[in-house]
């Protein structure tokens, strides 16, 4: 996007809701690149932003800085990482069906009228359905 004016660092910061301190992290850790400076300002082209919608959902997802950088850089023939990146997809599915059956356990709290709602048979039963998918303390302790 040749014709697209760069943005520099504050208004990528805005637009990406990312601190100034994020975008200069990711830049050492080599997830984005500056286009060059305007004064002592780093400029970046727009489709940075895109790059760090990425970035943004794969941290808030759990993946670590590190992996971000290889799967950017990762290319088809990247064997480990697919087998890495496929694990971590049936991960997030299992996060994923417990934050749904604790998504309709409390819209079914927020409209219960047992007292307390705690005790409801029916929230009691889909909060075991939530529960069910996550390890119990004392399987972590062996």
């Amino acid at each position: 996007m040749p014709d697209e004016p760069l943005l520099d660092i504050g208004e990528v910061a805005r637009r990406s809701g990312l601190a100034p301190s994020a975008l200069r992290f990711y830049e050492k850790k080599g997830l984005i690149a500056p286009e060059g400076r305007n004064g002592l300002r780093r400029t970046y082209c727009p489709d940075v932003l895109e790059r760090l919608g990425l970035i943004t959902c794969a941290r808030s997802a759990g993946v670590p800085v590190a992996e971000i950088g290889r799967f950017l850089a990762a290319g088809p023939s990247d064997g480990d990482l697919r087998v890495r990146m496929a694990a971590r997809a049936e991960d997030l599915d299992e996060r994923i069906g417990r934050l749904t059956r604790l998504r309709d356990s409390l819209r079914h709290a927020a409209v219960c009228a047992h007292e307390p709602i705690v005790d409801c048979p029916d929230f009691r039963r889909a909060m075991g359905n939530v529960a069910a998918g996550v390890p119990s303390p004392a399987a972590d302790s062996s």
